[in-house]
């Protein structure tokens, strides 16, 4: 699959992501029939994959052994996470079998493996991010057995539409046979990236919309709680600022990771420089690494776990308090 010459884009040795032949310079997901220099991105992407693993699964960890998380809001987090970490092994994997033990099948499980954990992460964020404005619009009724049933079916088809999209490549829908009909990431072809780059852009279309609408309703929330304890107009901006901000750096830290890659994906042809596609998927990568942090390791139940296992400052029996997913 490789040619022996470095690859002039990367300025290294072809490997994991390069190009099939010289005419061909995209990201090249396909198996490889011989072994193949170490290609400095590629090592990036398994370091990337290594940290993404050891912080998700730290989360699904501490949802999975703790009885008090069993509220919807914790379930699509664990969902969240459980796919970011399936992805992270995906690119640990990835790594691993081109190196180590080549085959175009088992490339395309993992391939299939990393469509699927992505797909489930970005439709991850939009679950919770229904479940966080319906906590809010609906706030008297959001704690009945409704939301529970609604969280089990968001759940369904967000890993049931994820695993249709990674079985895609596995069932013949690849370009192994047709290389004119790749895209930037081989052996996916043009078609099945556009329509991938088209739902992420719905998606994220949605997710904009709806954290509008939240910002509208902390805003009216906080003027009202203002109004009734006699606040000081200064206390209801502080808290107005503090809420949009939060909201501002949940969508942009997944617009700055995601967008650059999902506009490639329309825009780039299979013989653009794989340089290209690398600058713009790492990052995508990124956003897999931050979640935790926002969605997991700012939540204060999660943490006084977290402070459990690691000094035992807190009663590992000791009541939680069901916030809202809105604080999350």
């Amino acid at each position: 699959m490789m040619d022996e010459e470095p690859h002039n884009s990367t300025g290294g040795q072809q490997g994991w992501f390069a190009a099939r032949n010289e005419s061909s310079s995209s990201l090249d997901l396909e198996s490889v029939v011989r072994p193949v220099a170490l290609n400095p991105w590629d090592v990036a992407f398994c370091i990337s994959g290594t940290i993404i693993s050891c912080e998700n699964a730290i989360v699904v960890v501490v949802i999975f052994y703790t009885p008090a998380f069993r509220a919807p809001m914790f379930l699509l987090i664990g969902s969240l996470a459980t796919a970011d970490l399936l992805a992270g092994l995906g690119l640990i994997l990835h790594f691993a079998f081109v190196y180590f033990i080549p085959s175009e099948a088992v490339s395309l499980l993992t391939m299939g493996l990393l469509v699927t954990s992505f797909t489930a992460s970005v439709s991850s964020l939009l679950t919770i991010t229904i479940d966080r404005y319906l906590s809010l619009y609906n706030a008297l009724t959001y704690y009945s057995e409704r939301t529970v049933t609604r969280t089990y079916i968001m759940l369904i088809l967000t890993w049931g539409a994820s695993i249709c999209y990674g079985l895609l490549p596995i069932m013949g829908w690849n370009c192994l046979k047709d290389h004119s009909t790749c895209s930037i990431v081989k052996p996916l072809t043009k078609n099945h990236l556009i329509i991938l780059s088209v739902s992420f852009f719905m998606i994220f279309a949605v997710m904009l919309q709806l954290y509008v609408q939240i910002c509208k309703i902390v805003c009216r929330h906080a003027q009202q709680i203002a109004v009734q304890r006699h606040f000081l107009a200064s206390s209801h901006y502080v808290t107005t600022r503090k809420g949009i901000a939060t909201l501002a750096v949940i969508l942009g830290t997944f617009a700055s990771c995601w967008l650059p890659f999902a506009i490639y994906c329309l825009l780039g042809d299979y013989s653009y420089p794989a340089l290209y596609t690398y600058m713009t998927l790492l990052p995508a990568t990124y956003n897999s690494m931050i979640n935790p942090v926002i969605y997991a390791f700012r939540n204060q139940e999660i943490q006084k776990v977290l402070w459990t296992v690691c000094c035992g400052c807190f009663s590992s029996t000791m009541p939680f308090r069901s916030r809202s997913p809105s604080d999350v």
